[in-house]
């Protein structure tokens, strides 16, 4: 061997005739079984590899893997071992020149098929696994380094290299193992012969090496085989998948992957919900890691196919004739909720904003045109449980979300719609609509402090943090103040308000007090307070007697929190003696006692003792001094009249004439449509 290397450094121009030579050798003893010889001819070619590197390489590395090729075609796994460590050696070998007409399909074809080995010899099988995966990871390094090899990222091979990893990743037994960003090194170092683990290294090395025009090629076969085998139902392996794809590919590249994903959600709307639920739950995944980094210019479509999505989920549910079909709709809703959340709260404020404003202008509301949804067709139920989903989802993008002034937090377009959802005859949806403002107005981070309607001894204690109201909160306010204080009025009188609805509505008062309130706008707060006292004392609404005493409780606690906030002694003195005669003689008419459970109630409200109420009078007097305009609170508050209140307002579904209205906007109804619009129901008929 030692002469022979010599001879043929010497003389480099010999090595083809030599390589030729060994060749013709090595397959007669092929045929004929001198699997010794074969052996020796192997050896003798790869330290001829090894020693020379010269231009006349070429034509001996022709006959090398014309070699290689005839060891891997035999039936023999020994041959078939010998020629994949031969091909690694050559694959680890940086040669001087490129070649321009080496091709390595069938190396590709064959590394793949012995991936998949089903020999009945368990350790048999795993040594050619572990040869086939060897032998591909070696094509890879061979390949994508150089420009003229870019082939080996084409469709053709990509299907046979992606599944052949994937086959014997799937095997693994260390599932939670699999997957994590720093598994693939010690993974290698435990056990170069466990075929799920040098699968792992391998398919981490070939999408490292992935350039931008590549990232399609390198993904699509996953979802592929992910479909094939079934495994998006459980999901266990397919998150692994999407694992180690988005810890090993480039930074910038995440936006393709998640746009993989998302297609492939599209064109798979016929699935099972739990399969659809488990490909939602990789694009949560995907989306938590790539959030990270760059999420890509395609922001606005991936809201838009999760809000598809979470449609068709509805729809599902609607037509589920089982529990069980409707709880698996669910999990596909709250996957989507969670990846649009995590989405959402990961993009700068500008463009959460605009994603804002995209998922209120898919929520159906009543009286406005929604060109997104058919909500004839799936009925009131259907039509609450999307606004349902859709504010849902507008609470996880705007949990975070810091403005510095409120005119471009809460503009007008986002606004009314969200008012008009606050008016609704749902207290669930009515408590969402509170939590959504909440999110946007508290900046401050103060919710967590003031949680629970109750009456607080030592708002000091709190700490609450707050800034100086701004010159924009100032506008903002002026702007649309009355419109928040007749919603948060209107909101107190529902009959289907329970203790959660009265809990948020403290915390909104209490924020805006916290947030947005100079010296104006909380005498406007007072007025609206008083309002809702006096409401609940003439009960001209014929409100349940829990709710007037529920309303009580909740002006009592705002008091009591207003008074400690702007430190006025004379008005803190005046709330704490309502409160303790309260406590005496009327307890029910005290957060602490009306929302236990099973509080006994008065058959009526005494509106005589005036003792126990809080009067415009006393709380002029206590604002008497500089900076308040106490004459202002004898001005009883009265909500504004708004458009609103023309429409059939507190339903939750929207009817087809507004639909037809806002398409013809400039011309009145012909007959058909005006006959249709006499004959609806009064409960849901719409301004024309």
């Amino acid at each position: 061997m030692e002469k022979l290397t010599f001879y043929a450094v010497s003389a480099p121009e010999k090595l083809d005739r030599i390589g030729a030579y060994l060749a013709e050798r090595l397959s007669r003893d092929v045929v004929r079984h001198r699997y010794g010889n074969v052996v020796i001819a192997m050896e003798a070619l790869d330290q001829l590899l090894m020693a020379c590197h010269s231009q006349s390489i070429k034509p001996f590395v022709e006959s090398f893997l014309h070699m290689v090729a005839k060891l891997l075609e035999s039936r023999e796994p020994d041959l078939q071992v010998l020629g994949t460590n031969s091909f690694v050696k050559f694959a680890n070998i940086e040669e001087d020149t490129p070649s321009y007409h080496r091709r390595y399909d069938f190396f590709v074809s064959q590394f793949s098929a012995m991936c998949h080995s089903t020999h009945e010899d368990p350790d048999t099988r795993t040594r050619i696994r572990v040869a086939g995966i060897k032998g591909l990871q070696g094509v890879v390094r061979k390949t994508v380094n150089d420009e003229l090899q870019a082939i080996i990222w084409e469709p053709q091979h990509m299907d046979k290299l992606i599944p052949s990893m994937l086959f014997n990743m799937q095997d693994s037994e260390d599932m939670d193992r699999l997957g994590h960003p720093s598994s693939p090194s010690a993974a290698g170092q435990e056990s170069e012969e466990n075929p799920a683990a040098l699968a792992e290294s391998c398919f981490r090395e070939l999408l490292g090496r992935a350039a931008y025009g590549n990232m399609n090629n390198a993904v699509r076969p996953v979802l592929v085989h992910l479909d094939n085998h079934h495994l998006w139902d459980p999901n266990e392996f397919a998150v692994s998948c999407f694992r180690i794809i988005m810890y090993s590919i480039q930074a910038q590249h995440s936006h393709h992957v998640i746009q993989q994903v998302l297609n492939h959600l599209d064109t798979h709307q016929k699935d099972t919900p739990r399969a659809r639920a488990g490909i939602v739950q990789v694009l949560l995944e995907t989306v938590a890691i790539a959030a990270k980094g760059s999420v890509g210019p395609t922001v606005l479509e991936v809201f838009n196919t999760l809000l598809k999505h979470l449609r068709l989920s509805v729809d599902f549910e609607l037509g589920a004739d089982s529990r069980r079909g409707s709880a698996i709709s669910r999990i596909v809703q709250n996957a989507i909720i969670q990846t649009i959340g995590f989405f959402g709260g990961n993009l700068p404020d500008y463009q959460r904003a605009e994603v804002m404003m995209f998922i209120m202008g898919k929520v159906p509301v009543f009286g406005t045109p929604c060109h997104t949804l058919d909500t004839v067709k799936i009925g009131h139920q259907g039509t609450k449980r999307i606004q349902t989903m859709l504010l849902s989802s507008l609470i996880m993008v705007t949990s975070g979300f810091k403005s510095k002034s409120m005119c471009t937090a809460l503009p007008s377009a986002f606004l009314d719609p969200l008012f008009s959802l606050s008016l609704m005859e749902d207290s669930e949806l009515r408590q969402l609509v509170l939590e959504i403002l909440h999110n946007i107005i508290d900046r401050h981070d103060n919710r967590a402090k003031l949680r629970g309607i109750r009456i607080i001894p030592n708002v000091a204690a709190l700490k609450i943090k707050r800034e100086k109201i701004s010159k924009q909160d100032i506008s903002f306010m002026k702007k649309h103040g009355q419109q928040l204080y007749r919603h948060i009025f209107l909101g107190c009188k529902e009959e289907d308000n329970n203790h959660k609805n009265f809990e948020l509505l403290f915390t909104t008062l209490a924020v805006l007090t916290i947030e947005l309130a100079n010296e104006e706008v909380v005498i406007d707060l007072i007025r609206v307070a008083v309002a809702l006292q006096d409401m609940s004392l003439v009960n001209e609404e014929n409100l349940p007697m829990w709710t007037r005493c529920a309303i009580m409780a909740l002006v009592a606690a705002y008091f009591n929190f207003l008074s400690q906030m702007i430190a006025n002694s004379a008005l803190c003195q005046h709330v704490s003696k309502v409160i303790e005669l309260r406590t005496l003689d009327a307890p029910y008419l005290l957060p602490e006692h009306i929302f236990r459970d099973k509080c006994p109630l008065p058959e009526c409200l005494d509106k005589e003792d005036k003792q126990l109420y809080f009067l415009t009078s006393e709380l002029s007097e206590c604002l008497s001094g500089p900076g308040y305009n106490s004459e202002r609170l004898s001005i009883p508050y009265v909500p504004q009249v708004t458009d609103e209140d023309r429409l059939t307002r507190r339903k939750s579904f929207v009817d087809t004439i507004s639909l037809q209205v806002d398409i013809m906007p400039n011309s009145l109804p012909d007959k058909e449509i005006a006959t249709t619009w006499l004959k609806t129901p009064k409960s849901r008929f719409c301004m024309i």
